[in-house]
């Protein structure tokens, strides 16, 4: 099993922000209702859990998360984003974007 990613790690990519209420651990409040749960692996910063619905979606990593709304765009994918930070979801690749950093995370498996 891959960690999850470590604060450390997070804080050098300027991620860590949008990371920060306390949740229990890789799963979200059973009232948010999200019709999909996805994991995927960052490299070098361990796994995370999407979980999304049409209109948002709940970004989870450890035992911290951030909400996310959803974004229309022409762009190719789902984009979700909160004003700090924003997930593309493309295929299997997930983005997480705080600019100017980014993240590119691989999907492992549907939880």
């Amino acid at each position: 099993m891959v960690p999850p990613i470590s604060r450390l790690a997070l804080s050098s990519c300027l991620l860590l922000a949008a990371l920060v209420s306390p949740v229990k651990a890789m799963q979200s409040p059973w009232w948010e209702n999200y019709d999909l749960k996805e994991r995927f692996v960052c490299p070098d910063h361990g796994a995370l859990v999407l979980e999304r619905n049409e209109s948002q979606a709940s970004l989870i990593s450890g035992r911290s998360s951030s909400i996310l709304f959803r974004e229309a765009s022409d762009n190719p994918g789902l984009i979700y984003g909160n004003g700090a930070l924003r997930v593309i979801l493309r295929g299997d690749e997930l983005t997480l974007e705080q600019l100017p950093q980014r993240l590119l995370c691989l999907r492992t498996e549907d939880v």
